[in-house]
């Protein structure tokens, strides 16, 4: 019999004028094998129950839970925000708000108090408008743990993971060099044999250009780059394909080939995934010390306040969360 304690999942709200509080408030009352516990202000999550018509019963982090409830009940860790907020319009008095939680989430992963971490959708913008840079949560926790991390996308029936994320389309090809790629892909193999459990994982690579450069005719960096790094990483015993054309990389007979693909730019791979699994995509971030899962969408600011938001997304990343920390729990 397993006595160890239920998984302890960390939950972020993220952009508290977005939809994330009633995101976290709808995923209460969703039954899970573990303890969820939010890491936001309380008044902030009972205002985003109230919209959503849900009775939240909020309780202290590690406080006993009642013998007997009516209402959903949802652990918090109280971080105060900096202004009451107004849902769809994002305030940047906030945004130490929303790093404190995302820091009091990963140390909290780092000390061991908490098993995962899984993050809402916030405003990129309302935060560097605040003054502080910030490109996203996955560069954020890769700093906070000393990580090299990459950004891999995951749905029941495709992982794709990114050399290059929040980057404009211009900067790409002088990005992609040989030390990116061949560190990318070691920390994508390491991982899916880690935390998917594949033996020997088979993974795609796109190659940048269109017909991934038509032996150069379109472009040479799969040439000069893309195909030396793959080929000294298959010395190494990795099983690699590619560089492939993005266009035909994603047709059955393809995808049957590998377990994941690597694609060199953020909007190369990702609408396939979005425009078939939109609702069951889930981010992870591969690298860090900690298991990290977050919604595939963003803050959603005209729906905000309604009450109506689909919290199908962040329901499917706490799903993977637990079932990444349960793999490790059983290989430990």
């Amino acid at each position: 019999m397993d006595i160890r304690p239920r998984p302890r999942l960390a939950l972020t709200a993220g952009e508290p004028a977005g939809v994330g509080p009633e995101l976290l408030a709808r995923l209460a009352s969703i039954p899970f094998d573990a303890e969820l516990v939010a890491i936001t202000d309380r008044e902030l999550l009972k205002r985003a129950a109230r919209r959503c018509d849900i009775q939240l019963e909020l309780l202290d982090e590690d406080a006993p839970a009642p013998a007997i409830s009516t209402a959903v009940q949802l652990r918090v860790r109280h971080v105060p925000l900096g202004a009451t907020e107004r849902p769809g319009h994002p305030d940047p008095a906030n945004a130490a708000h929303v790093l404190a939680t995302l820091a009091e989430a990963a140390d909290g992963c780092l000390s061991g108090r908490y098993d995962a971490v899984v993050t809402a959708p916030l405003q990129k913008a309302s935060i560097n408008e605040a003054g502080i840079a910030f490109s996203g949560h996955t560069e954020f926790f890769a700093e906070r743990a000393g990580a090299d991390v990459v950004m891999m996308l995951a749905s029941p029936e495709l992982r794709v993971a990114l050399a290059t994320t929040h980057l404009p389309l211009a900067a790409v090809p002088a990005a992609i060099q040989a030390d990116l790629l061949t560190r990318t892909l070691r920390i994508v193999d390491a991982e899916l044999r880690a935390k998917f459990g594949i033996e020997r994982p088979r993974i795609g690579v796109l190659g940048l250009n269109p017909h991934a450069g038509e032996s150069g005719h379109l472009g040479r960096e799969e040439i000069d780059i893309i195909i030396p790094a793959l080929d000294r990483l298959r010395d190494e015993g990795m099983d690699l394909l590619g560089p492939l054309p993005a266009d035909t990389a994603f047709v059955p007979v393809m995808r049957a080939r590998y377990d994941a693909v690597l694609a060199m730019y953020h909007d190369q791979a990702l609408p396939v995934l979005k425009s078939e699994a939109f609702d069951r995509t889930v981010n992870l971030t591969l690298g860090l010390p900690f298991i990290r899962t977050s919604v595939d969408h963003g803050t959603a600011l005209d729906l905000a306040g309604s009450g109506r938001a689909d919290a199908s997304s962040l329901i499917a990343a706490t799903r993977m969360a637990l079932d990444l920390v349960q793999r490790a729990r059983n290989n430990a």
